[in-house]
């Protein structure tokens, strides 16, 4: 991803906050849960809805609803978080979910977002010896693909233009990108 300095500190960052507001779940520590698994950035402004998922110590789903879904408040600064609104949760919000396998080398979540209904996701968990990684995994312009960001071009007054979903290739690791109109 971009920055990767940065990026690591406002995960790290993202994970204390989240821990301090009470968005974590009671005795699950940032060192297993990953804060940041894929985000949605809008046109009108730097903020951006961060989508994480509760791990335990063996890097599986805690519980059985593990993603969720927060405001990284940019434009307050990269400290800042906030939960989604009940009104934000119709665009933002995840309508289902799922845990489809727990197992002791890879763990999987069938997620489905509201602002991506046709297309499910599936948040793949696992250890890469030293801490838990997760990815999300969908199609992306016919490629098997981990979404890194989709961003959203706001129309105006109201509604989205279009998501361009961006992505890399599992296969060879080369960005792919799609354009979904509403």
């Amino acid at each position: 991803m971009r920055g990767g300095a940065f990026l690591a500190c406002a995960v790290v960052a993202a994970g204390a906050s989240l821990a301090l507001a009470g968005w974590a779940r009671e005795g699950q520590g940032d060192a297993w849960s990953v804060t940041t698994v894929f985000f949605f950035a809008k046109s009108e402004n730097k903020n951006q809805v961060h989508y994480g998922i509760h791990l335990d110590d063996a890097c599986a789903p805690v519980g059985d609803a593990p993603v969720y879904a927060y405001w990284q408040m940019l434009e307050h600064g990269p400290s800042s978080f906030e939960p989604l609104l009940a009104r934000e949760l119709r665009a933002y919000g995840i309508a289902e979910q799922r845990v489809i396998e727990r197992g002791p080398l890879l763990s999987r979540t069938r997620v489905i977002l509201e602002a991506l209904r046709s297309r499910p996701v599936i948040v793949e968990s696992y250890s890469d010896g030293t801490r838990c990684v997760a990815r999300a995994v969908l199609p992306v312009a016919g490629v098997v693909a981990a979404l890194g960001d989709v961003f959203i071009q706001l129309r105006w007054p109201f509604g989205v233009a279009y998501l361009l979903l961006n992505a890399h290739s599992l296969d060879d690791g080369a960005l792919v990108r799609e354009r979904v109109e509403p």
